[in-house]
């Protein structure tokens, strides 16, 4: 059994619990430096737009957990299917986002504004946003996928994925 009272031991000890303590407190200090979004889709409302297209309106909720803006480059959405097939819906834009939900009241009432290229994000900010996308595939398969993802791209390139449960 080695000895407790032996000089070098107690320095090993003492060393590795001040490295310890100093790599800690670096990973605490850089906790809010991931440009990230972190969040959920609380809502997804779908309708048919003719027989082999359809539309997704996603409502959902993110938070930006950064110390800093996270400034929106992009918003994509992509649709998985029960055999793991994706299709990528194309991104209805804000204007025609209001002729949408006029267009199809099947849709109801739009909830949130749009996010969009060119939004910002404050630090630490939760929001309720929406995003519309059509896709070329009838409802009913729409309707019967196995997940949607947003693919929301910071400006930098960084990509927040926010799926489906």
């Amino acid at each position: 059994m080695a000895n407790v009272k032996n000089p070098l031991v107690i320095s090993f000890a003492v060393a590795a619990g001040i490295v310890l303590a100093i790599i800690g407190a670096v990973f605490y200090a850089q906790r809010g430096s991931h440009l990230q979004l972190q969040g959920q889709i609380l809502k997804v409302r779908t309708a048919p737009i003719d027989d082999n297209s359809s539309v997704a309106v996603v409502d959902f909720r993110f938070t930006n957990v950064a110390d800093f803006n996270f400034n929106v480059l992009n918003v994509a959405v992509t649709m998985q299917d029960s055999s793991g097939m994706e299709t990528q819906g194309m991104t209805v834009s804000e204007i025609d986002t209001e002729r949408l939900f006029q267009g199809i009241p099947l849709l109801g009432q739009k909830y949130n504004q749009p996010l969009t290229a060119r939004d910002t994000v404050a630090p630490h900010a939760t929001e309720d946003r929406m995003i519309a996308a059509r896709f070329e595939i009838p409802e009913d398969k729409l309707e019967k996928r196995k997940q949607l993802t947003l693919h929301i791209t910071a400006l930098g390139g960084l990509v927040s994925d926010i799926r489906e449960k």
